[in-house]
């Protein structure tokens, strides 16, 4: 006769829980969304669309650009269809219109994230495979198919770099930068 083991053996990688690890990656990449906002804290719609620095990028055109990267993954994601979403490829993301304003722009960028989370949240696991659309570039290429993993840690990175940029283009604006204005948040130890 046999017995089973007082405890059970310790759980192999492939075994762990796979919402940790979806848990992890989309908290880092809502820290890297707060410090993205933190650099618009104060601004208004003219400094939102003003460059200040040799690059065309302004901080309203980075919060544009970012929240349509955060519709689109989100639609690849959920959909798994491998069709371009409206506006993936569209140039103008980073330019702002006469018609956009900054509490516009956060409203779009809030509904984006909201949208990213509970596309990611929704899966299984990250494994799951999402089809890419072909490229406008190459559209003989084969087609492409990431995990959700790597589309999660492509948006994690894009925000990252683009948080660093609005700070440095904030600074260049006002002299205000992240880590001092986190120091003046209410909040701030």
């Amino acid at each position: 006769m046999t017995t089973a083991p007082a405890t059970p053996p310790p759980a192999r990688a492939t075994e762990r829980d796979p919402h940790v690890e979806r848990d992890a990656l989309l908290h880092a990449l809502a820290e890297q969304r707060a410090t993205l906002l933190i650099a618009l804290r104060g601004l208004t719609d003219a400094q939102a669309g003003r460059r200040s620095t040799a690059s065309e990028l302004t901080l309203g055109g980075i919060l544009k650009h970012l929240a349509r990267g955060e519709r689109v993954w989100a639609q690849l994601i959920s959909e798994r269809r491998g069709e371009t979403p409206d506006g993936m490829w569209d140039m103008g993301q980073y330019h702002l219109t006469a018609d956009d304003t900054l509490a516009d722009l956060r409203a779009a960028y809030a509904a984006a994230t909201r949208a990213m989370d509970a596309a990611v949240g929704a899966l299984p696991d990250l494994d799951v495979p999402v089809p890419l659309p072909p490229v406008p570039w190459d559209p003989e290429a084969a087609p492409e198919t990431w995990t959700a993993r790597r589309a999660l840690l492509h948006m994690l990175r894009e925000t990252a770099q683009h948080a660093g940029h609005a700070d440095i283009i904030r600074e260049c604006l006002d002299g205000a930068n992240t880590t001092a204005q986190l120091g003046d948040a209410p909040d701030a130890g």
